[in-house]
């Protein structure tokens, strides 16, 4: 069984190891007391309900290795983006203890982090059930973990926005004011950008909508607008051009925005905010 909900997040096992490396520095110390043929059965259990993310992670650090014991063995019991509840064995092995106590805290760290995001997420997706709008992410990430805190929201049921400043175009309020106004900020981005990218245009006002729609934009984020002027700019855009919902939106809230008939609503909170979801390793 493979742990991961593909697509893989870019580049992961270079953020893990560095995890590890950070925890391990030179040696565990307290592991050292452990002689290196000791065996232990282990595994990691849930502890509470919730929605499963990082057991790829898991099964790379607590892996048998070519020089360990054949008795040596790991079983993925779930996959990430499944539903668990508390008392849920996710994933379970037979290793050497060294290595057991060595890579356990970042196993978790991982993967308590990343289930928390897959769970806030697939919370507000289920909020938003039976209507057109999808929920997607946004740059509000911990910086170099952004790959996987992304990969987390799709676990959760979530999509993805822009990975970062290189793969789509959003041209915020600053760019605008930069850049003498909605208008001549798309005709400046039109003009070197390639035709594969969608732009995108922050927007306060149902006139800076108007204007978004005429210079050409693909995409309109409505940002901080109350529901009245959501449907307005639905009711006038929806069938030319992706209209987004942006800020502040909460899971007493996003039924709402949803309801106004929006297609996108981005919710930074998937990411800056979501809590860990609980477990712990066991050895048996």
């Amino acid at each position: 069984m493979s742990a991961w909900h593909q697509p893989e997040p870019q580049q992961w096992w270079h953020i893990v190891e560095d995890a590890l490396s950070e925890d391990v520095g030179s040696g565990d110390i307290t592991g050292a007391a452990l002689s290196a043929t000791d065996m232990v059965r282990w595994h990691i259990e849930a502890q509470a309900d919730g929605i499963i993310c990082g057991l790829g992670i898991a099964e790379f650090l607590l892996a048998p290795s070519p020089d360990d014991s054949g008795r040596a063995n790991i079983e993925v019991l779930k996959n990430d983006g499944d539903a668990v509840s508390r008392g849920t064995i996710l994933i379970r092995g037979y290793l050497s203890a060294r290595q057991v106590m060595m890579a356990e805290r970042t196993a978790l760290n991982f993967l308590m982090h990343l289930s928390g995001v897959a769970t806030l997420t697939h919370e507000f997706v289920e909020r938003v059930k039976d209507t057109d709008a999808r929920i997607v992410d946004t740059r509000k990430t911990i910086p170099m973990l952004r790959s996987l805190q992304k990969y987390a929201v799709r676990c959760g049921g979530g999509h993805n926005h822009r990975m970062g400043l290189y793969d789509g175009v959003m041209l915020k309020d600053n760019h605008i004011a930069a850049l003498g106004g909605i208008k001549p900020a798309v005709k400046a981005v039109r003009g070197y950008a390639s035709h594969m990218l969608k732009i995108e245009v922050e927007c306060e006002t149902l006139e800076q909508v108007a204007e978004a729609v005429e210079a050409g934009a693909d995409i309109v984020m409505l940002d901080n607008m109350d529901p009245f002027m959501m449907r307005e700019a639905v009711k006038a855009y929806k069938h030319q051009v992706l209209l987004e919902a942006s800020g502040g939106v909460s899971l007493e809230t996003v039924r709402g925005v949803a309801l106004t008939g929006v297609h996108l609503i981005s919710v930074g909170a998937l990411t800056h905010s979501a809590v860990s979801l609980p477990m712990h390793l066991e050895l048996l």
